[in-house]
Formats: C-alpha cells, sequence, structure tokens
C-alpha cells in the first residue's frame, strides 16, 4: 500500500534562504498526522510543493503514490488543501463557491456532497449568502469545504482554526475526525500545541527547514521526564529551592522538579523552613514544552 503522502530528500530555496533542507517524511494512510515549527520554519513551503503550487529544487514527493511533479493531475485530485490565507471571490455566495470548485475537479453533480459539507461544517443557513458578508469564522469554514468537494483522500490543514471561534473550532475538529476515522489521511499544521496534542498520532516537528524530531505524539510526551509544581505560599520560598524556580507570577512559584519522587524532598525543604503550603498543582509536560525544548525558547 501506498503511504498517504511521501517526501524523499526535499529542498527548496527561495534566493539564499534554503527554505526546506533535505526533507524526509512518510505519513500513512488513515494518520491524523501534525507538522509543527516557528514561523518561517517551512511548513507552508512543504505544503505549496505537496499541492504543486511550487517545484521542489531537489527530491521527489508523492501523494498515494503519485508523483507531484510528473502526475500533477492525479496527485492533486487525491489532494485537498485548507490555505492560511482566507482567499474568496467576492461575486459569488456560498454555494456557488463550492460548485464553482466541484467543476474544477470534473464534479457535475456534487449537490447531496455540497449540502452535507454545509450541514457538517455548520453553513446551511449561509448556502445563499455572498461570500463577502461572511465573518472571518465562516470563510474559514467555506475553505474548509472547498478542500473536501471532491472528496480528496488526504487533507491537509494549514493553520485552519487561525482566528475561528471556539464552538466554530470545536464543530469543525468533529467533523475532520469522522472523516479521519473514515479512513481520510489528515495533516494538520497549527499554532494551537493542545490541538496537535489531543487530535494527532503522529508529529513531526521542522526547524529552519529541517526535520529535527519525528515520533507518536505519546513517545514525544514521554521524552520528557519530571514535572512541574505551582506552589503557592505564605511565606518565602527558601534559598534552597530557588535553583528550581522556572517562573513567578502573581504570588505563585512554578518549579520544575526532576522526576515525580523529588516532590517529597522538596516538601520536607518547605517544611524544615516552616513555610506553610496555601495552594499546589502538579502539571504534567506537553506538547509545548516538548516543542520548546526542541525547537528552543527563542523560535515563534
Amino acid at each position: 500500500m501506498f503511504p498517504a503522502v511521501d517526501v524523499c530528500q526535499v529542498h527548496k530555496h527561495f534566493g539564499s534562504l534554503h527554505a526546506l533542507d533535505g526533507v524526509d517524511l512518510r505519513i500513512d494512510q488513515g494518520e491524523f498526522f501534525g507538522l509543527l515549527g516557528p514561523n518561517g520554519a517551512g511548513k507552508t513551503t512543504l505544503i505549496n510543493l505537496l499541492a504543486g503550487l511550487a517545484l521542489p529544487d531537489g527530491g521527489r514527493m508523492s501523494i498515494m503514490g503519485r508523483d507531484v511533479v510528473k502526475q500533477y493531475r492525479a496527485s492533486r485530485r487525491l489532494l485537498g488543501v485548507v490555505p492560511q490565507e482566507l482567499v474568496f471571490d467576492p461575486f459569488f455566495s456560498v454555494r456557488e463557491t463550492l460548485c464553482l470548485q466541484s467543476g474544477y475537479f470534473g464534479l457535475r453533480s456534487n449537490d447531496a456532497w455540497i449540502d452535507e459539507l454545509l450541514h457538517h461544517l455548520d453553513l446551511a443557513d449561509k448556502a445563499d449568502t455572498n461570500m463577502r458578508r461572511l465573518s472571518g469564522g465562516m470563510k474559514r469554514r467555506v475553505l474548509v469545504a472547498q478542500a473536501l468537494v471532491h472528496k480528496p483522500p488526504v487533507i491537509v490543514l494549514d493553520e485552519p482554526t487561525a482566528g475561528v471561534d471556539v464552538e466554530l473550532r470545536q464543530t469543525m475538529w468533529r467533523f475532520i475526525q469522522q472523516l479521519n476515522r473514515d479512513g481520510h489521511t489528515v495533516l494538520l499544521t497549527t499554532h494551537y500545541l493542545e490541538e496537535a496534542e489531543a487530535l494527532c498520532n503522529r508529529i513531526a516537528m521542522l526547524k529552519r527547514g529541517k526535520i529535527v524530531a519525528l515520533d507518536s505524539t505519546q513517545n514525544l510526551l514521554s521524552s520528557i521526564a519530571g514535572c512541574r509544581v505551582k506552589l503557592r505560599l505564605a511565606a518565602a520560598l527558601p534559598d534552597a529551592l530557588l535553583p528550581l524556580v522556572v517562573e513567578q507570577k502573581e504570588g505563585d512559584y512554578i518549579l520544575e522538579l526532576p522526576s515525580y519522587e523529588a516532590v517529597e524532598p522538596m516538601l520536607a525543604e518547605l517544611r524544615l523552613a516552616g513555610v506553610a503550603v496555601q495552594q499546589m498543582n502538579l502539571e504534567q509536560p506537553d506538547l509545548a514544552d516538548v516543542f520548546l525544548r526542541v525547537v528552543g525558547k527563542g523560535e515563534s
């Protein structure tokens, strides 16, 4: 069985900028895959190459076994891309936009699927509304519908929830998760790391055009040992514990401990100093901690 997405030693230059530097990536059919990285890491460049909007300077790429350069038409029919930018035609209604998009793929009788998309993305009551009159969040939903109008087996979501409110976001994710359960492969880029942690089975992290981490979400989370403790104290933190402090705000101390076993010695030090604990929370490492450790705190 062909991988859904296969990227082998891909390079891309923009003048002196080496935007993609030997990227290797394989995404199996049916995966919900996350591609993370700071701004300028090369995520959108990689997506543009997969969609045939630009040509790689080296290496090869395929969608469901179809080469994106040599078999452009076939590979493009297998891919649906939701772009970052809110791009829309101001002269058409929502339904007209989706019918026009269907025509690009030679689909003349697509009304039933368009109705289903409108229903699942809560756009049914906006079907005859001109695109210019939609909110930013509604326009982004239409972009999702456009990407899905030809029922592609591979769906690429490039920052799909940027500027979308919580309710709209949850509705969209329920639909995308159902499509994934039905067998569609999903490639997601997002700056909402909690979304990636909750949705993605595997994650790759890009930094300056190179993949610097690639593993299952669980393995990435397990790679960080220890925990963080948030303390609110009746008095100042003892000097012996100050080296463990990673943040202090609004009267709370956040300490980073090497392991859960270190919690009791910390409490013993507080008892020895006669400092009472008013409130304590244990925080497990999350994907944001992994991201900062792998990519670096100075990147955004």
